[in-house]
């Protein structure tokens, strides 16, 4: 009952002196709102990229052949030996192929549910005579494509006979818009002239899809646009003259194959029967999941370090609410006197002034959460990101905002609860 009276009390001293509560509890909103805003971007871009990794395939791990990192061998004599890898240029030997690919399902069909495999050609242009349009050349198996979604508006995608070295293509509806006044059906079953390295190859269209630039930036105009021109894997092969080989490729996992385990099994794997005598290169495993995790403790990382900045207004706002809670022991000693001369004790002084402090620095803490969340909203839209409120930090800055003013306000509260009655009634 005492405590209720206590926070009725000074709910009443916040509305008897408005402007002086809200300079006082000014520090404390600004740090909170500051905190709030800070936690809300964060997590909504990071949640935002966790959706969009996760659309993407999060349990698919790439593999791929990377340089061996160098040794050093210290002999019994003190003297060190270096050695790293013995070149820097792949050699066909050293890329993965279909039978080490066939080899490591056959190990894991469990595990590994299919290969997206590409073979990047490079940027070119389609030409028609004036009229053109800017492509990037990827080969890619119908896996590898049906993974992309794309979505079809006109044709098809790659049949099984496409896939053995026919010259065809999926173009995007940006090419069309370029070359054939957008009519995606009138694309179909033209055969574009696409001029790279100073040699001219022809494809014939057999699909268009939608190309979807939301996810990216570019202050090119439509015509400057460049977008993926899909080949079959097997044509971009035989284009550029070498049997099928990979530097990278995408492994798609069961739902129920645990990524980080697996990945460090299949690395294993291939390094001991495939790499174990290759003094330059290996096989490396990562996943979108572990790159997740990384990119989520930075961002992390970056806010509780801008939110520990930020919070060094929460110590001035809370010097401030010490500053004026002596201001109101001073002003109100004569109260505190007739309320000891009636018999109220030191702890009932204390308690008293104590609940004003916490008082005082929630309502701060409410206004400055409300604030924050609308400020971390707003900056999330405004980005492009989903809004996502840190509800544990919005339980942290209540806790702060209490502990704040046990902390602060403990000190006056004392002295008002150590003031001798007869010292205070005299007080003028």
């Amino acid at each position: 009952m005492l405590l209720l009276e206590n926070i009725i009390l000074a709910l009443n001293g916040v509305r008897a002196n408005k402007m002086r509560s809200m300079l006082t509890m000014l520090g404390i909103i600004i740090g909170i709102a500051s905190v709030i805003a800070i936690m809300t971007v964060g997590q909504s871009m990071s949640g935002t990229m966790a959706d969009s990794m996760n659309s993407m395939g999060a349990s698919n791990i790439t593999l791929g052949v990377s340089q061996k990192s160098s040794s050093t061998e210290t002999t019994a004599g003190g003297m060190q030996f270096t050695w790293g890898p013995r070149k820097n240029t792949m050699s066909d030997a050293d890329y993965l192929t279909d039978d080490i690919l066939a080899d490591v399902k056959a190990k894991y069909p469990d595990n590994i549910t299919e290969y997206l495999l590409t073979e990047s050609i490079g940027s070119a242009q389609a030409l028609d005579g004036e009229l053109y349009a800017n492509i990037s050349i990827t080969g890619a198996n119908n896996e590898s494509i049906e993974n992309d979604d794309l979505t079809i508006l006109a044709g098809r995608t790659f049949t099984e006979k496409d896939q053995q070295g026919k010259k065809v293509c999926i173009v995007s509806d940006y090419l069309c818009n370029n070359m054939f006044n957008g009519d995606t059906s009138a694309a179909l079953g033209q055969t574009l002239s696409v001029m790279l390295n100073n040699v001219y190859y022809h494809y014939t269209i057999v699909g268009v899809y939608e190309y979807d630039d939301s996810g990216t930036f570019s202050s090119s105009s439509a015509e400057e646009t460049s977008t993926d021109f899909y080949i079959p894997l097997q044509t971009a092969f035989d284009q550029e003259h070498v049997d099928p080989r990979y530097s990278r490729v995408t492994v798609v996992t069961s739902n129920d194959t645990d990524v980080d385990a697996f990945m460090d099994q299949m690395e294993n794997y291939i390094n001991g029967r495939f790499y174990r005598n290759n003094e330059s290169f290996e096989v490396s495993c990562s996943s979108m999941t572990s790159m997740l995790e990384s990119l989520t403790e930075t961002m992390n990382t970056i806010s509780i370090a801008i939110s520990f900045i930020a919070g060094i207004s929460l110590l001035v706002g809370g010097i401030g609410v010490m500053n004026i809670m002596l201001v109101s022991i001073q002003e109100r000693t004569k109260e505190i006197g007739t309320r000891k001369a009636l018999g109220a004790t030191n702890a009932s002084i204390r308690t008293q002034f104590i609940v004003e402090s916490i008082v005082l620095c929630l309502v701060g803490g409410f206004i400055g959460i409300i604030l924050g969340i609308g400020i971390g909203y707003a900056a999330s839209k405004q980005m492009g990101y989903e809004a996502y409120p840190p509800v544990n930090a919005i339980i942290f800055s209540v806790a702060f905002s209490m502990a704040i003013g046990v902390f602060f306000g403990y000190y006056p509260a004392n002295k008002a609860a150590k003031m001798n009655p007869v010292d205070a009634l005299r007080y003028e």
